[in-house]
């Protein structure tokens, strides 16, 4: 196999990936390019470039990727009211070909012939970034090192870290610490008592949310404007998507709207258990909903809820930029033409309900559905025929099993 000159190395700063960087550097004698994406993850980024600079890295990349995040990911996710498996609004799963993305573009800048990642080789992650590098740059190689090096254990990966003095912080010396990812949309957490399902989740995993139990005793009343799908303002102030999606976060989180403790399928054979907080997205999917509810016709709003779940597993199993993504996006984003509007919702311990909606595309017609006299001719006789038409195929199964 050909001798690989530099790697760039998706890096987080924290122990595992600063192991990693250690093991390229030893592994493969050549230079490693850190990237780090801001995705809105909360935590401080700039620890990160100090580590790297510790470990001999000379070209340290850290992208504030929140808005494209949010704007070129997210939404168009939540166009489609994607869930998997019916729950899961797929924090992680939206988030990794954008760092794929990334990834591959930095190694063309610096003429890298590799990337690497910290994923394990039981997870879904693994699959998500190197579909998406095949996808994107199938000249480029992904070196895992969770499956190629000789580390087995967590003992193990301390060792080599006292061995090669990489700074180990306290609270990862002791029992194995959750494993947790956050960005804009979400926060999962998994591990530790968590992989047993039939125990009850402590309250201090929850990072993103009050307990319902203990919201605020009055609901809050909020206003989210669409504009083609997207939501464009909160409360009458527009805002970028970053900042929106952080502000319903703020709000949903108040009100305990987003948990979810789900055993999911991952793609690569196993069930799995984690809590999920997803206050703001769990606050759009439920308000999209809404004004779709009043501008979609029927048949578009049917056909968008049948292939649903085939776009969210796509998304789910790392296909992002196969072209049955794209071509399924296509169909999506044709019908958010007339889905504008403003709907609004009350959030109230652990809930985002919709109590209005209101749209200049609106369908929806007063005079065709009241009970009182309408302005628009509307024959009763008519449903008759409509019935008697839909029954003809009954009526004749009916004759034939003798009913």
């Amino acid at each position: 196999m050909t001798k690989i000159e530099k790697i760039v190395l998706s890096y987080s700063g924290g122990l595992d990936t600063s192991i990693i960087l250690k093991w390229l550097q030893e592994t493969y004698g050549c230079e490693v390019v850190t990237f780090t994406a801001d995705l809105g993850q909360g935590e401080e980024l700039e620890p990160a470039r100090a580590k790297a600079e510790m470990s001999g890295v000379k070209d340290i990349r850290i992208v504030d990727l929140r808005e494209e995040f949010v704007r070129d990911f997210v939404f168009p996710m939540l166009r489609a009211n994607a869930l998997y498996e019916g729950q899961y609004l797929l924090g992680s799963s939206i988030a990794r070909p954008l760092i794929a993305k990334h990834l591959v573009g930095i190694a063309r800048e610096v003429g890298a012939d590799a990337v690497a990642h910290g994923a394990t080789g039981k997870g879904n992650d693994q699959i998500r970034f190197e579909l998406a590098v095949n996808a994107l740059d199938p000249s480029i190689r992904v070196i895992a090192p969770w499956r190629q090096w000789t580390i087995r254990s967590r003992m193990q990966l301390l060792e080599y870290a006292e061995k090669h003095r990489i700074l180990v912080p306290s609270d990862k010396r002791g029992e194995a610490p959750f494993s947790i990812d956050a960005n804009l949309l979400h926060t999962s957490t998994e591990g530790k008592i968590l992989e047993n399902p039939a125990e009850v989740a402590p309250d201090h995993v929850y990072q993103r949310t009050v307990d319902p139990i203990d919201a605020p005793d009055a609901p809050e009343i909020i206003t989210i404007r669409f504009e083609r799908g997207d939501p464009i303002s909160v409360n009458g102030k527009a805002v970028t998507p970053a900042a929106l999606l952080t502000k319903l976060n703020g709000l949903g989180g108040r009100h305990g709207v987003g948990r979810l403790d789900l055993v999911e399928n991952r793609f690569i054979g196993m069930k799995s258990r984690g809590i999920y907080e997803t206050p703001g997205g769990t606050i759009l999917l439920a308000a999209h909903r809404g004004i779709e509810s009043i501008t979609l016709d029927r048949a578009a709003a049917h056909l968008k809820d049948e292939i649903m779940p085939r776009y969210a597993e796509l998304i789910y199993n790392g296909f992002w930029f196969a072209p049955e993504r794209e071509m399924l996006q296509a169909l999506i984003d044709h019908s958010q033409a007339f889905v504008s509007g403003e709907v609004t919702l009350r959030l109230y311990k652990g809930s985002a309900s919709v109590i209005s909606r209101a749209s200049p595309c609106s369908l929806y017609s007063a005079d065709l559905v009241t009970f009182e006299e309408s302005a628009i001719a509307f024959d009763h006789h008519d449903a008759e025929g409509f019935i008697r038409l839909n029954g003809l195929r009954l009526r004749s199964l009916a004759a034939r099993n003798g009913r």
